[in-house]
């Protein structure tokens, strides 16, 4: 049961386990998106029913006004959340709506007159490329166990030599590693194919020459000291590690990593539709924020450089 199943009637349950089931097998949204939508939408309606004094039934979504969408926002507001979660609040509110009307459930004009909330944007942090390079060769360095320390290097080199997620780099099988080419599933099970460079294949292939561990191509590629998947809490717990003997920055962190790859790569006069489908994005938008991160960098060396700076 949901956590919205006390909120609404049995009807309006069904319409939402219903999407949820759209949004999963269909649209093929991320576990975490569904998991925040899910919980979104559920916050919605339980604000509706002590707004309405009863269970939200379709009779109530059939009665909903613009000013009745602004006031649970407001709430939200007041709660502290940010107007990038709103902006997926508000979101998840089109979305579930939105399959209403496809499904001639309901129409309904109260959320054309929200605006979305706007969102600064934030840039990616990258790391320099010298501090990328001793960041993989110290994640091996740092381990007394060889295995381990190879293990947690050709982590690290592939979000930063292949601009990986840490969770694409640990849901890796052996039989996605190929030759040249990895087989990477990325958000919502798109499958991508990413080159391996040379120094990224070689820190794979010394991992798996001393792991202890026998494994078929069905298995997970990296494993923990027991033989079960690794976590990325322990990646993470590494970076931590390396940050400080390092001193790198707080943003130091596995995604950081794959930021680098990208703001490099384009630093080097890298096709910004190559690098989206390196990276697995679904829309170039998203990867042309890194265009602004270069032009920082490079106003940077300017400053720094230039007699007048």
């Amino acid at each position: 049961m949901t956590d919205s199943a006390f909120a609404t009637d049995a009807f309006v349950q069904s319409q939402i386990a219903a999407w949820m089931r759209e949004l999963g097998s269909v649209k093929r949204l991320a576990a975490k998106t569904l998991e925040a939508y899910s919980r979104d939408l559920a916050q919605f309606m339980r604000f509706l029913a002590g707004h309405m004094g009863g269970p939200v039934t379709l009779e109530t979504l059939k009665q909903l006004r613009g000013a009745d969408i602004r006031a649970f926002m407001a709430q939200r507001r007041e709660e502290s959340l940010g107007s990038r979660s709103l902006a997926r609040v508000l979101s998840a509110l089109k979305n579930f709506f939105g399959f209403l009307e496809r499904q001639n459930v309901l129409a309904t004009e109260a959320l054309n007159v929200i605006r979305t909330p706007k969102v600064g944007r934030s840039l990616p942090k990258a790391l320099t490329v010298i501090e990328a390079k001793q960041t993989i060769v110290a994640a091996e360095e740092m381990e007394e166990r060889p295995w381990v320390g190879a293990r947690d290097m050709a982590v690290i080199a592939l979000c930063y030599g292949a601009g990986l997620r840490i969770s694409e780099a640990l849901a890796l099988t052996k039989g996605d590693l190929e030759a040249n080419v990895l087989r990477v599933s990325g958000k919502g099970g798109k499958i991508r194919m990413v080159p391996l460079i040379a120094p990224v294949r070689k820190a794979v292939e010394d991992y798996l020459a001393l792991s202890p561990y026998k494994l078929w191509p069905e298995d997970p590629l990296f494993r923990g000291v027991r033989g079960g998947v690794l976590s990325p809490r322990l990646i993470q717990k590494r970076m931590e590690n390396l940050r400080a003997a390092l001193g790198l920055p707080p943003s130091a962190t596995p995604h950081a990593l794959r930021h680098s790859f990208a703001t490099h790569l384009l630093g080097q006069g890298g096709d910004l539709r190559s690098i989206q489908e390196l990276l697995g994005h679904a829309s170039l938008s998203t990867t042309q924020i890194y265009t602004s991160v270069d032009t920082e960098r490079l106003l940077e060396s300017y400053a720094k450089a230039h007699p007048r700076g």
